[in-house]
């Protein structure tokens, strides 16, 4: 019978529905923040062009598929997988402009500029309302999405000693825990049971375990006859021997 290990499903549902999210996010807030002043130029809804889907689409799709493998998997290998994938998507949104622009060379691919709330008097509240935009754009949902990855891939490559099963004995894959299944679980057994008062006589000494049963030897009174003067005949030297 071979032993292999299984992960329980809520090993990786925190970690997965984060990832969900914040790929869901990073791949659609370039569509639908210019409805609330929070875009990149070009300042339209739903407005398509490279910069978008190289930088945004992408890497949140990677996002969102690697969270739905740590959400959904039971399999070890297959949510380490997913935390790589999604940390990959994550790395992505950090670096994937400058890598764009300065290693590929590929100037056209752009992502835009923060554009400046309407209405800014002061200079200082458009550079920090900017700075806003690049993290809730790239950076800040590219480190949130690396640290979950990584937390993802840490989880799944931790065995612990209730994951160890026998694949024979509790079918592969449709095997669940008896702690995960929610179930109340059976009080232990004590393994020896109280010793009764009334099986021994009060005021008498108990026997020591092994020795309970009574009537094992005789009782010591009577056990030998009592000697006799005829027992056995006297010797010729004995008092009140006769000599022929």
């Amino acid at each position: 019978m071979a032993g292999v290990t299984r992960i329980p499903r809520r090993r990786g549902s925190l970690c997965g529905l984060l990832l969900v999210l914040l790929g869901a996010w990073g791949a659609l807030v370039p569509f639908v923040g210019p409805y609330f002043t929070f875009a990149f130029t070009p300042d339209k809804a739903w407005a398509y062009n490279s910069g978008r889907l190289y930088l945004s689409i992408v890497p949140g799709a990677a996002a969102v598929l690697g969270g739905l493998l740590v959400l959904a998997t039971r399999n070890r290998g297959v949510g380490m997988l997913g935390g790589l994938l999604a940390a990959a998507g994550g790395a992505w949104f950090i670096a994937g402009q400058p890598i764009v622009r300065f290693a590929l060379k590929r100037p056209s691919i752009t992502a835009g500029v923060p554009v400046t709330r309407s209405g800014a008097a002061v200079t200082g509240s458009t550079t920090t309302w900017q700075f806003l935009e690049m993290l809730g754009f790239f950076t800040a949902v590219g480190i949130l999405v690396v640290f979950l990855g990584a937390l993802a891939l840490g989880r799944f490559s931790m065995a612990s000693a209730r994951d160890l099963v026998d694949e024979d004995v509790y079918g592969g894959d449709e095997y669940l825990h008896p702690a995960d299944d929610g179930q109340p679980q059976p009080a232990a057994v004590d393994q020896y049971a109280a010793t009764a008062a009334q099986s021994y006589p009060i005021g008498e000494p108990r026997p020591f375990p092994g020795e309970e049963t009574t009537g094992q030897f005789p009782s010591p009174t009577g056990q030998f006859p009592a000697s006799s003067a005829t027992q056995f005949p006297r010797g010729p030297f004995e008092p009140g021997s006769s000599t022929q």
